[in-house]
Formats: structure tokens, sequence, C-alpha cells
């Protein structure tokens, strides 16, 4: 094995062990960034705990495989009747 070849390999390594120390960061921010929606969606107890379940590093993970798995969101949207109606309109 020449020095290149292992001056690579050992780039490689480090770089694939920063990135899987950013993982968890990185779900994090994607989190927060979808906060809005999922308080607008569920409301805001359900949202904030639905996000903050989210935020968690592995946490987030598991939640999110098993809500894929079972097909449907652990904490549930509110109905039709509670969402907030948009203004019509006008031409």
């Amino acid at each position: 094995m020449g020095i290149a070849q292992q001056a690579l390999q050992f780039g490689q390594r480090r770089i694939a062990r920063k990135m899987l120390r950013a993982v968890p960061f990185l779900g994090a921010i994607i989190a927060l960034a979808t906060l809005g929606r999922a308080v607008r969606r569920k409301g805001m107890v359900r949202g904030a705990v639905d996000t903050t379940l989210d935020f968690i590093p592995y946490v987030g993970g598991v939640k999110n495989t098993l809500e894929v798995v079972r097909g449907r969101d652990f904490l549930e949207d509110r109905g039709p009747h509670a969402a907030v109606p948009t203004p019509a309109r006008q031409r």
C-alpha cells in the first residue's frame, strides 16, 4: 500500500468521524426549522412535544422510524374543525 493510498484512507476516516459527530445536531436543526408547521398542524402543546421529541438526538430518530412503521403519528393532528381558517381572497 502506497503512502498516497494510506493518506487518502486516513482523510476519509477523519471526515467520516466528524460527520458522525455532526449527525445528531443536524437533526436538531431540522426539528427547530419545522417547529412552526408542527404547532399549526397539531396545536401548541402537541406540536411542542412532537418537536421536542424530534429535537433529542437518537430519540427523534427512533420516534420517526416507529411512526413510519406504524403508518401514523404518535401525536395526532388536530381535527379540521380546529384549524384556523384562511381569509378568502378578494378579486
